[in-house]
């Protein structure tokens, strides 16, 4: 697990660094990206849609051949948010990657309120 978490920890510190290479030598050839944006994309088109960003850790956790990353990432205009990963590590490569969409940073709703009425 300790072995998946620094894989893990390289592919974010490789889009701080912004190193394609770093990062292409991490992830596998039959890498899938799956987020609500995006159902099951392969490798070229996740670099294409996804690349360059920056990251900071606020949770990171290990399960088996999973790691668990929680992150607060800026995007090229400026904003902030917040998402959670879900990492699958084989033969110390990233397989695939699930992304659960979190919300802006500062959030848009203010303290105890919310942004939509239920339904």
């Amino acid at each position: 697990e300790d072995e998946n978490l620094h894989i893990a920890c390289a592919c974010y510190q490789a889009y701080v660094d912004k190193d394609r290479a770093a990062l292409e030598a991490l992830i596998s050839e039959d890498f899938h990206f799956t987020s609500p944006l995006d159902n099951h994309i392969d490798r070229r088109t996740y670099f294409k849609r996804c690349w360059p960003q920056g990251f900071e850790f606020v949770h990171l956790a290990a399960d088996g051949n999973c790691v668990f990353v929680t992150y607060e990432a800026e995007t090229a205009s400026g904003g902030r948010f917040r998402n959670t990963e879900i990492l699958t590590i084989s033969n110390g490569r990233i397989s695939d990657v699930q992304v659960f969409f979190g919300w802006n940073v500062p959030h848009g709703a203010r303290m105890g309120s919310f942004l939509v009425e239920a339904a």
